[in-house]
């Protein structure tokens, strides 16, 4: 038993034992009953009685006690109590007051911090708040609250043959654990997953519902995309309130960050490739050639797991109905958005006015046409456009007088999905060059020294020939006259007779030996 339990136990059997004493001298049958209940001795019971009736003194032992001094070597230390033991025991050793023994050290420290306390020095703040004890908030009605958040799967799935794990971002209601919207990205989440998301929590017709509708406030972590603009201008439109929790307060929206640890564990680990499973001895995968799952696999997949989750996973917080049923037994009525209203106010808007010309509407330096701006001489309209952040192959055009909607814009000369994949491949050819030349030149600036067993200043390593170290010389110096060069400013004169010149040289100097030179004196002059 702890100490403080023990005393605690002591004081309640001390004023029992006073009680019988008064009433009389204590029988062995009652002295032998208390030591098996207080799981003591009989010995220790008489000594009670003894000092319950006052005939000695209670023994008065010295114990240590963490002072401010020992506290600040343990949180030196980081919790290590063996350390600031030998610390002690070196001070005692030169002449300082003698070192208490390890085990009253430890004690002290267990009566002094709490578990949260020791695990914090040890680990940090989220060690410490695995013991804190949390509040649970009041039960409420479906719609009160809403939480959101992001969670990436712990799944590799393929992407146009990349091999890459997705983000998830879904609403789920606090009062019914019901998932309402979820968007998936093969990419890190924005704006636009999270309006893709808030669309299908709140539409109730198919392909979505039965569950939606309008919550009276939803709670976010302060992640940019959920606060941003475009995501706040959404909501307060239809009256939401977006609640900012703290950072790095998970315990604030513990609906979302269950659902989040409910997934990893009951979904993501039965898929092929998932990246938290099992290693081997080397922390090498148990099968590193595991097929993996196409991204449109993966989402069909994660919706069948969230039609599971809503319909038939029964739950003992919910009194062992499903999410669905709880939400569907709520009588609170719905605040329903008409599923057009919905799709365009959840777009976003730079609140600019813009004309519609013969080329169609501009935006982004490109034109977008729709089928509607031909016939009804729309050419001279101004119009303001909302899109879907990072679609940018079509926008939503309103008239900027009335806020009429229009009609959608597609993009004017869209380049084809295969000269989009030769644009991609030539990006990254060019990027995996520039990688490997950083990744070289860096072999070169890497600076090694030698092995030393004894207290000596560190001893550079790598030789090089004076030839070696004067080319290398040379070409930077090459390069940094090159770098500083200024051609345009005195301008070159034409080349010899006899030289052989490429076969763009030569027509310049048909067209006219004066145009390089009259270019270099513009530039000049500008």
């Amino acid at each position: 038993m702890a100490d403080g339990g023990q005393h605690a136990l002591r004081d309640v059997v001390l004023r029992r034992l006073a009680e019988l004493g008064a009433a009389g001298p204590l029988s062995r049958e009652q002295v032998a009953l208390v030591a098996e209940g207080a799981g003591v001795s009989e010995r220790t019971v008489w000594r009670w009685a003894a000092l319950a009736a006052g005939r000695t003194e209670p023994v008065v032992r010295p114990r240590l006690t963490l002072d401010a001094t020992l506290r600040e070597r343990l949180v030196f230390w980081r919790g290590n109590v063996t350390a600031v033991h030998r610390e002690l025991v070196d001070a005692a050793a030169a002449g300082g007051p003698p070192a208490p023994g390890v085990t009253s050290l430890r004690r002290a420290v267990r009566e002094a911090l709490s578990p949260g306390e020791r695990a914090g020095l040890r680990r940090g703040e989220r060690a410490a708040r695995a013991h804190d004890v949390f509040l649970q908030r009041p039960a409420t009605h479906r719609n009160a609250a809403w939480e959101a958040d992001h969670v990436e799967a712990s799944v590799e799935v393929d992407v146009e043959g990349r091999l890459i794990k997705p983000w998830v971002t879904w609403f789920v209601d606090c009062a019914t654990n019901v998932v309402l919207g979820v968007a998936v990205t093969p990419c890190a989440p924005s704006r636009e997953s999270v309006l893709a998301a808030l669309r299908a929590a709140i539409a109730v017709d198919e392909p979505y519902g039965p569950a939606g509708g309008l919550p009276t406030l939803v709670r976010v972590d302060r992640g940019k995309d959920f606060l941003s603009t475009t995501v706040a201008a959404a909501c307060a439109v239809f009256a939401v309130r977006v609640v900012d929790l703290p950072g790095y307060t998970p315990h604030l929206k513990g609906t979302v960050e269950t659902l989040n640890a409910a997934v990893k564990s009951m979904f993501f680990a039965g898929l092929p490739r998932y990246t938290a499973a099992p290693r081997l001895a080397n922390g090498k995968p148990a099968d590193p050639d595991a097929p993996a799952l196409r991204f449109e696999e993966f989402v069909d997949e994660l919706l069948a797991w969230i039609g599971w989750w809503n319909g038939r996973h029964e739950m003992d917080v919910l009194d062992g109905r499903t999410p669905l049923q709880a939400w569907l037994d709520d009588p609170t009525p719905l605040a329903i958005v008409p599923g057009e209203d919905l799709r365009l106010f959840t777009l976003e808007d730079d609140g600019r006015v813009r004309t519609i010309t013969g080329k169609g509407v501009q935006w982004r330096t490109r034109f977008y046409v729709g089928a509607w701006m031909n016939g009804g001489a729309n050419a001279g309209r101004s119009v303001r456009v909302r899109w879907m952040p990072h679609h940018d192959h079509e926008i939503e055009v309103f008239d900027a007088r009335t806020g009429a909607h229009l009609g959608r814009a597609v993009l004017a000369d869209q380049a084809s999905p295969e000269q989009i994949r030769a644009v991609q491949r030539a990006r990254a050819t060019r990027r995996d060059r520039l990688a490997r030349e950083l990744k070289a030149v860096e072999r070169t600036r890497r600076q090694r020294y030698a092995a030393s067993t004894v207290a000596e200043p560190a001893r550079p390593l790598g030789a090089m020939t004076r030839s070696e170290a004067a080319a290398e010389l040379a070409g930077a110096d090459d390069r940094e006259v090159r770098r500083q060069a200024r051609p345009w400013v005195v301008p070159l004169g034409p080349p010899a007779p006899g030289w052989v010149l490429p076969r763009s040289a030569r027509t310049a100097d048909a067209g006219g030996a004066d145009g390089p030179a009259d270019a270099g004196g513009k530039d000049a002059a500008g």
